[in-house]
This record gives structure tokens, sequence and C-alpha cells, in this order.
């Protein structure tokens, strides 16, 4: 058996804006100064006349960003998911998002496993945040594989998009033959009596949830679903007719992110027990990443717990 790579997906944003810049010139790249830990280094470093250093000003990055995709040019401009979110939230709708320009924001170090950065770094609110954006797409890819298919696929998209990075490295799930389409979820394991709808760091998570409930006798359906918005409501209904329960596990708020997402789903459609597992409305801390996984119940076992419960409450 081969050994298993861990990578954060950072470094599969920061790898595939190289790759795809020998492919094309069509876009830049901006940085708020954080070039080396958002991984845009990379691409400074092969294509220093597409790159440009905002400094430490996230809004007027964003605004920047607005102003040269008007004139038609692709753009890809990254800093923290706080800080890209969150302090220029007002930029990100009205410049990028009411125009509905051509702009990837490559958001790095979100969710609780930023680690040590602490509570005013550790974004778990983002996806919430770029949810109520009109027409903004939203991306959270689960391994480097899935992350550099994504940053292609966002640059060939027309219209914004927010991609959502993490610090951790974490392990590669997916093999070179793994297909990525923008809206589309993938079902990675079958089972007929609870569905695990998983993104981000979670997936893995969720496929050793799949294995711990299979010792015990459960067969769980085991999702993807690194496409936020749009969402893929045929494979969720789907599940949902199929299996009559569902989890959703993120590394992010439960109020407002992919469990939110598909509660409206299926409230509205096909109404069966969601249980939804996150941050549940608090802050973080500082603290390594792998033990906070553990104090905010991000694991596999955690999953196990609300996959039982789910199971508990189907008619």
């Amino acid at each position: 058996m081969s050994e298993v790579k861990n990578v954060a997906t950072r470094v599969g944003f920061g790898s595939a804006l190289v790759e795809l810049g020998a492919e094309r010139d069509d876009f830049i790249v901006m940085d708020a100064d954080l070039a080396a830990a958002t991984q845009t280094g990379m691409f400074k470093k092969a294509y220093p006349d597409r790159f440009y250093d905002c400094g430490i000003a996230e809004q007027n990055m964003v605004s920047i960003a607005a102003g040269v995709a008007a004139t038609g040019k692709k753009v890809v401009c990254s800093s923290f998911a706080m800080f890209a979110a969150g302090r220029a939230f007002e930029q990100v709708r009205n410049s990028i998002g009411y125009p509905h320009l051509n702009v990837v924001i490559g958001a790095t170090h979100a969710g609780i496993s930023v680690g040590e950065d602490g509570a005013t770094h550790q974004c778990n609110e983002d996806i919430a945040l770029m949810r109520t954006i009109p027409g903004m797409t939203i991306i959270n890819p689960a391994d480097e594989t899935e992350a550099k298919l994504a940053v292609r696929a966002a640059l060939d998209h027309d219209g914004p998009v927010y991609m959502r990075f993490g610090r951790l490295a974490v392990p590669v799930v997916f093999g070179d033959d793994y297909k990525f389409e923008i809206g589309k979820g993938v079902e990675l394991k079958e089972g007929n009596d609870v569905t695990i709808i998983a993104t981000g760091l979670m997936v893995n998570e969720a496929m050793q949830a799949h294995d711990l409930l299979k010792a015990e006798g459960i067969n769980a359906r085991v999702i993807n679903m690194a496409t936020i918005k749009p969402l893929d409501k045929d494979i969720i209904l789907k599940a949902a007719k199929e299996t009559g329960a569902i989890v959703t596990a993120e590394e992010h708020s439960v109020i407002g992110g992919l469990g939110s997402a598909v509660s409206e789903v299926l409230s509205e459609e096909y109404p069966v027990p969601v249980v939804k597992l996150g941050v549940y409305d608090r802050f973080g801390h500082s603290g390594p990443a792998p033990k906070l996984l553990d104090e905010f119940g991000l694991r596999a076992v955690n999953i196990v717990e609300k996959a039982k419960k789910a199971i508990s409450m189907k008619k």
C-alpha cells in the first residue's frame, strides 16, 4: 500500500497558478503582502511581470482587481480568508459581485486549522458571507488534486469565484483520474443507511467515518461537495430519497455554511433529518491545528456520532 501524501490545499492553489501561467497569459495575480503564506509567491517567482503586491490593504486590492477585470482581464487576488471575505466584504460585494466580474478570490488560511494564529485569523464565517452575494460561485477543495483542478475551472468560469484553501497539510485523497466540475457533487462511497455530505478537509474525515460505520454494520454514502454555490441539488435530493437521513460536515460555522445550504434545499423539496457538524456558534483560539480539530469535534468519530443520530431520527 502506497504512503498517503499530505499537502495543504493552498499549495495546490499556488502550483496551479504557475501551471496555468505557462499555458495562458490572460490573467494576472495580486496579493496583499502574504505571497509566501498564500503560495502566490510561486507565481511571482515564475512570472514577476504579471504579479502585483498590493500591500497590507485588502480592500484596495479587491478594488484594483475589480478595475482591472472591468477592462477584460481575468484577475486572481489572494489573502487570508478572514481578510479577503471579512475585511473586504463591501468591496467584494459592490465592486466584484454587483458587476459580475471575472475575479477569482483565492482565500487561504480558512477555518479552525489555521491553528496558532488564533481566533482573529480562524475564519469560520466566510462561506456564509460569500453565499449572500448574488452570482458568487464558492469552491472549497478537499485536497491538492481537487484544488489544482478547481483553480483551472475557476479561471475558465464566467463571473466571480470565491475559493477557500487551508493552511494545514491534509491527505491527498484523489488520484490523477479525478474529475472536477463546478456545481457538481461527487459520490465517493456507496451506502443506503445515511448520507454524509462533506466539504474541504472534512471529506477525508468523512471517508474514515464511512469505514468506522461499516465496521458496525452501517452503510454510509459519502458525497464530496466541493462547490457550495451553486449547490448540486440533484445529488442531494437523490441521497435524501435513497438513504432518508443526511449529515453535513464542514470546517466552518454551522450557521450559513454547507449545512445551512443543504438544509434549505431539503426543507423545501424533500424533508428528511439533517444533522450538521461544524463549528457551533463560537470563536476559535490559538493551538496546534490537529488538537483544535479534536477539540471542536471535527473528526471522523464525531461524524459517526452524528450519523447514528440522523439514522435514529428517520421515520
